[in-house]
């Protein structure tokens, strides 16, 4: 695998003097998505987990539904081609493109959430507290990469004891959803109806329409959620948190879901 960071030459400066140093910085490079050969989408990305970043995408986005849709995978240096297997649809060339900041964005609305056929979460349990309270700390602990550049978005994977179950970086966070469900595509264990998200970041709508394609019953961010964000964990029945961290946390949704 390639690494996700970057060593290079700088001078820093320090009051009035400045002297040669090195720094490290976290990869930036395309990604072109290909379905049978057939460009998809290109995503701005840190290299690593490709294969998941473009399944993860390709799941959320309501093309893929199982793991026995995909026959083979061939990654190249910036590329990954999916070959699906027969019946499989092949979806129509839809121009996604996406920065680092923006992810592979292909939902404009939640509406377009039901019609890819994303169920309304209706049976998970009760998490505690406590667990939404260790979740930041854990996430921090395990960003490996960040802890070189400071650069890198995180998100992970737990189960409602607060074990880590799984974790991704990326410049982009959408593409560190991507991978972790991706991932879990891969393994065939979707959809993820005893997880936890956690974000290191903030909660945009894009990352609970991942959420909710995936069946994820509870969300987590350090930072705060967009209304529209609010009003897909609302209307999909997932539980959200937002500025988990030292401590205490805003409940958006499900409010009887987080207990002591």
């Amino acid at each position: 695998m390639r690494s996700p960071v970057v060593t290079i030459p700088i001078h820093k400066a320090s009051g009035d003097t400045v002297a040669p140093a090195q720094d490290a910085l976290a990869v930036e490079e395309p990604l072109q998505i290909r379905v049978n050969g057939r460009d998809v989408a290109v995503a701005m990305r840190t290299p690593g987990h490709d294969s998941e970043l473009a399944a993860g995408f390709l799941f959320s986005e309501g093309i893929l539904h199982q793991r026995a849709d995909v026959t083979a995978v061939h990654c190249g240096e910036n590329t990954v081609d999916l070959t699906l297997a027969e019946g499989v649809a092949i979806p129509e060339p839809r121009n996604f493109y996406a920065t680092s900041s923006c992810g592979v964005c292909g939902k404009a609305s939640v509406d377009s959430l039901r019609a890819a056929g994303c169920s309304i979460i209706t049976n998970a349990g009760p998490v505690s507290r406590q667990v939404i309270h260790g979740l930041p700390e854990t996430l921090r602990a395990s960003q490996n990469a960040f802890e070189h550049t400071g650069g890198l978005h995180g998100a992970a994977l737990f189960d409602f004891h607060g074990a880590l179950q799984s974790v991704r970086e990326d410049v982009g966070r959408h593409n560190a959803v991507d991978k972790l469900i991706g991932a879990a595509f891969f393994e065939n264990t979707l959809p993820l109806s005893a997880r936890i998200l956690m974000l290191s970041g903030r909660a945009s709508f894009e990352l609970l329409q991942k959420a909710a394609m995936a069946g994820i019953p509870v969300v987590a961010a350090v930072g705060a959620p967009s209304s529209l964000a609010v009003e897909t964990a609302r209307r999909f029945g997932i539980a959200l948190a937002g500025f988990v961290r030292q401590g205490r946390f805003n409940i958006y949704t499900a409010p009887d879901r987080f207990r002591a």
